[in-house]
């Protein structure tokens, strides 16, 4: 008998969906989202029982059943926590959570951030759909300003969150942005995302198409992508537009908008360097700054890739000090603290 390991096939797209009957609406965005997921993750060459996918509750909840992968469907807006102790506990694994505007931005806000800026060694997925989708179409934390809804019948008073310049003011250490009608596009972010170490969020435009339907759709739509939208690349200058005849400058301390020609060229324009943590600032506030002048596109890609250490690192390296100066612990003497007395 050979004692020569039989090599293992690669993983295919196929290898990670599951017996599971999808069960999102027709036409949802969702599906595209899943299937970029399960084209990506044989590429990390990861072994499946070494990934872990975690969601919260909403439509792209879902996710965790349709992964043939560990993964856990857990509770609304928790699904970072999770995350976090899974992580902590078990740093080998890749762990992926998948959240939506809703659950990650509302009731499980506070845990996002604290997530980032803990830098835990994980990717966030949030699909954002501006919507409330598996509670039937009331306003999200993302609804644009006098959103009709259910819940909103005259129109919604809340000023929107902007997904990536939150995390980014959690210090986070890898934001970006992609779209469910861009596969190729998601694709790119979805390996960028796997291969920084440290927290990962990435926001995908998602559509709902029951209860918001063509929300992005002047950012997806052919006669009008190129003129709405600028794909970021590390290195080249800020160009857009059907010609490739518009660009963005820094006048001073803002983003000007401006035609290349006679009086522009591109090496006028503003160079994108991800390591830039001030210009990625502006970035994020493209489409919701009242100071800016003009009709800002709306930026795809890395905004911002950083370095810090995570927090499972330096636990491992807290703890390893802490043997190697002052040995074992004493749970009883922990508990009792330097606060306590002794009656007789």
């Amino acid at each position: 008998m050979s004692d020569v390991a039989t090599p293992q096939a690669p993983l295919t797209a196929k290898d990670f969906a599951t017996d599971q009957e999808v069960r999102w609406c027709p036409g949802c965005g969702d599906y595209s989202i899943l299937k970029q997921v399960q084209t990506v993750l044989p590429k990390i060459g990861i072994p499946r029982e070494q990934i872990v996918i975690i969601s919260g509750i909403g439509c792209s909840s879902r996710f965790p059943y349709y992964m043939n992968t560990y993964g856990m469907h857990s509770i609304h807006g928790r699904a970072t926590a999770i995350a976090s102790g899974l992580k902590a506990t078990r740093p080998e694994l890749s762990v992926w959570i998948v959240t939506g505007d809703g659950d990650g931005l509302s009731i499980g806000g506070n845990h996002t951030i604290h997530l980032l800026r803990r830098n835990f060694n994980v990717n966030i997925l949030l699909f954002n759909n501006q919507i409330y989708g598996l509670t039937k179409g009331q306003y999200s934390p993302t609804s644009e300003v006098h959103k009709v809804t259910k819940s909103t019948p005259v129109g919604s008073l809340d000023h929107p969150f902007n997904p990536l310049a939150l995390a980014l003011g959690a210090e986070a250490t890898f934001i970006a942005r992609s779209m469910d009608r861009d596969p190729k596009h998601m694709q790119q972010m979805l390996l960028r995302a796997n291969a920084h170490h440290g927290a990962s969020f990435l926001e995908i435009y998602q559509n709902c198409n029951i209860f918001n339907d063509g929300a992005f759709e002047i950012f997806t739509e052919k006669g009008s992508r190129a003129e709405e939208t600028l794909t970021l690349e590390q290195g080249k200058p800020l160009v857009y537009g059907a010609n490739k005849n518009k660009g963005i400058r820094i006048d001073g301390y803002k983003p000007q908008l401006v035609e290349i020609g006679s009086e522009y060229s591109e090496s006028d324009l503003w160079i994108h360097d991800e390591k830039d943590f001030y210009k990625a600032q502006m970035l994020t506030r493209f489409f919701d700054d009242p100071h800016l002048q003009g009709h800002f596109p709306r930026p795809m890609g890395v905004f911002y890739q950083g370095e810090r250490s995570t927090y499972e690192d330096d636990m491992k390296l807290q703890i390893e000090e802490v043997l190697a100066t002052r040995g074992k612990g004493n749970l009883d003497k922990l508990l009792a603290g330097k606060e306590t007395w002794t009656i007789e």
